[in-house]
């Protein structure tokens, strides 16, 4: 590990280091300024950032950090305590960045929990800009119960020049303890609250009152949050991203202040109670400078919403269009916007019952480009449970079609040889059919906007696509056979 300045380590660490844990980090560049780790245990992060932790220990010397010039720490624990919280605010001196995550798989005790007492250690030497402070419920429904109003108002006193701020799972902090967040931390410009049960539109009353300027919000399952909230938050007109996902209360009224906001880049509204109509008030202003947009699982929706979005539009930015989960959702709506020419990258329509091989040939018949290949623009196409693919959507998914096509996510019951074969004939191509979100990176936070950075065509990938592949080509058509045969 020596000279390296940034170390991602993306698996459990207690596995590998066991009994030699002091003397692998003891081989660390102290040149390391960035060091994010997949899993470990809370109790040994307290012993690697414990001072004399790798050192011969004597009583008349304290030795530094092992760690001494870290700046951005990322680390997912199984409990964020207050003694970690507490070794790592003390032990890294120029520590800029901090992402601490955990998911319990059971109700953490007093000893094993973070608590106000905790939030107080937080930036002891002044110089942090970014906190990330998250419990997550993938194991275990849970949340920070030991930390209220006051720990918020002590954590805020020593984080006035804070920036970016990420609060998941405090379920016992009201409007009283975010307000003092908004109104002590005159540099924040990115704010990121999940699971913010007691939070509601009161947080934002007076925002406009405040020096603020917003450019990142993120309110994912703040769910006493109405139409007022956003109006409020509307008066940050420099905010680029704005993340509403499980904000069932939001509706039409919330689209129209959204509306006035010139600078918008990513717009999530997963689960919300917005229209069709509410969607034209996209138009012609944010759609034009949108580059994200989801409505998953916005139940209203109907075919409608495409060309409440697209029609008489020209020259969009669009790139992501998240379309999942829509009941009414049909093979219409996918014309209508193959028709519009958009150049989107990322497609997602899972689980959309009326979603069929319709939908794949109008895809792959899209021209964007004169050009270019037909269906070129697509990277990411998520199909996953659409009621309506058959084997006859295979055909369609093969070369030439969607030639810049890097990710598929189908049902792998349609056909498993035919998926199979498909995979085998395109190698560049990752096909997922068990469900899974494609291209979620694991430390992808929502708060920032995130673009796959997707490589042109080598020489190579051309060869193979232009080329033949005779195998590849007789196994499609040996599963499309017995598909045929099957029916």
């Amino acid at each position: 590990m020596q000279g390296f300045k940034a170390l991602n380590l993306m698996f459990d660490v207690s596995f590998s280091a066991g009994h030699n844990n002091s003397r692998v980090w003891a081989l660390a560049s102290e040149k390391l300024t960035s060091l994010e780790i997949g899993y470990i245990p809370s109790v040994m992060v307290a012993e690697l950032f414990s001072p004399n932790f790798g050192f011969h220990k004597s009583p008349n010397c304290i030795q530094p950090s092992i760690l001494p010039n870290i700046h951005k720490l990322c680390l997912s624990v199984d409990y964020i305590t207050d003694t970690m919280v507490g070794k790592i605010s003390k032990g890294l001196n120029s520590l800029t960045h901090l992402d601490l995550r955990d998911a319990p798989m059971s109700e953490p005790g007093v000893t094993s929990d973070l608590t106000n007492s905790g939030l107080q250690q937080i930036n002891q030497h002044g110089k942090l800009k970014h906190l990330s402070l998250v419990r997550t419920q993938e194991f275990f429904s849970t949340y920070f119960r030991r930390v209220n109003d006051l720990g918020l108002l002590l954590m805020a006193d020593k984080c006035k020049t804070m920036e970016s701020i990420f609060l998941g799972g405090f379920c016992r902090v009201t409007d009283t303890g975010f307000k003092t967040i908004l109104h002590s931390c005159s540099k924040l410009y990115k704010l990121r609250v999940s699971h913010g049960t007691q939070l509601t539109d009161l947080v934002f009353h007076d925002i406009s009152a405040t020096s603020l300027s917003l450019t990142h919000v993120s309110l994912r399952r703040c769910t006493l949050l109405t139409n007022h909230a956003v109006t409020s938050l509307a008066s940050n007109k420099d905010l680029k991203v704005l993340d509403l996902r499980d904000c069932r209360n939001l509706g039409d009224e919330a689209l129209q202040a959204i509306s006035t906001l010139p600078k918008l880049k990513a717009l999530l509204l997963d689960g919300s109670d917005i229209s069709d109509v509410g969607l034209s008030y996209l138009r012609p202003g944010v759609i034009s400078s949108l580059i994200s947009l989801s409505v998953r699982g916005c139940k209203k929706l109907t075919d409608k919403c495409i060309s409440a979005l697209f029609d008489g539009s020209s020259n969009l930015e669009l790139q992501e269009l998240d379309l999942s989960n829509l009941p009414n959702l049909s093979d219409n709506a996918v014309l209508l916007l193959a028709k519009s020419r958009v150049p989107i990258l990322e497609l997602r329509m899972r689980q959309c019952p009326l979603i069929g091989d319709t939908s794949v040939m109008a895809l792959a018949s899209m021209v964007v480009d004169e050009e270019r290949w037909h269906g070129n623009s697509l990277r990411l196409l998520d199909l996953f449970n659409c009621g309506g693919i058959t084997p006859l959507s295979f055909r369609w998914l093969k070369k030439p079609y969607f030639p810049r096509l890097r990710w598929l996510g189908v049902t792998g019951s349609v056909n498993r040889d035919m998926v199979d074969a498909l995979a085998r004939s395109r190698p560049f191509l990752r096909v997922s059919r068990r469900g899974e979100e494609l291209g979620v990176e694991e430390w992808d936070n929502s708060d920032d906007f995130y673009m796959h950075d997707y490589d042109e065509m080598d020489e190579f990938e051309r060869w193979l696509l232009d080329g033949e592949d005779e195998n590849a080509d007789e196994e499609m058509v040996n599963a499309e056979d017995n598909a045929e045969a099957m029916e």
